[in-house]
């Protein structure tokens, strides 16, 4: 089962599992929202709950999944609470949206369901191509992108390990049945030489509660 259709199967039950946003989102966004941002794009944004934290500071925001099940939770979810966000369906590694166009972008727990490598480096293109650019007067976009690593107590890999790995992760719905999803689970050296690898520029990168995050802006003309 592909991405796409493992979360229209379980968006439902998905949705209601993911009620905050993440405190590493809520810090990035408290700490890099300017008087100058404008647009806020949630790349992968699954049920909003992080596309709901940006419109409390950007004049626009977008939220963009593969899966048409969990747009739906995230309209559900924007109409009860009140919050503006336009949601598109589409690929991480091939936006349909214009460059140049945010100034503001998270891309949490998404990059490690995409397979194989070349997308994951293509969707980090694809982000630096819709920030916008250093130079105008301004800082330039700034996005936060996480993914799974092996640093998480979950799994039992060397510290010092250079390649991540595939493997499934299944989601339970009610009733007992369960669901595979792909990850590919990031080494940190990994993490970081794909950020280099791509057309993003790392700004910043650590290890949080089990995950590699990194804030990134677009990369040099």
């Amino acid at each position: 089962m592909d991405t796409r259709a493992t979360y229209d199967r379980i968006a439902a039950h998905f949705a209601q599992t993911r009620e905050y946003p993440w405190p590493e989102v809520e810090s990035f966004v408290a700490e890099t929202v300017t008087e100058e941002t404008d647009r806020a794009l949630d790349l992968g944004c699954g049920n909003g709950r992080h596309a709901e934290l940006l419109a409390d500071h950007a004049t626009e925001v977008v939220g963009l999944d593969v899966s048409r099940g969990l747009l739906g939770t995230a309209s559900d979810r924007a109409t009860e609470r009140g919050f503006a966000v336009d949601l598109v369906q589409g690929d991480a590694s091939r936006l349909p949206l214009r460059d140049d166009t945010f100034d503001l972008a998270v891309y949490v727990a998404t990059l490690h369901h995409l397979r194989p490598r070349e997308a994951r480096v293509a969707s980090l293109d694809e982000l630096a191509r819709v920030l916008t650019p250093d130079g105008r007067g301004g800082r330039g976009g700034r996005a936060l992108v996480s993914a799974w690593s092996t640093a998480h107590d979950k799994f039992d890999a060397p510290p010092d390990t250079e390649v991540g790995f595939g493997t499934e992760v299944d989601w339970t719905l009610p009733g007992g049945e369960t669901v595979p999803r792909f990850y590919h689970i990031y080494a940190p050296r990994e993490f970081e030489a794909d950020l280099a690898e791509s057309d993003c520029r790392i700004v910043s990168w650590e290890i949080s509660s089990g995950n590699c995050y990194a804030v990134v802006g677009p990369g040099e003309d």
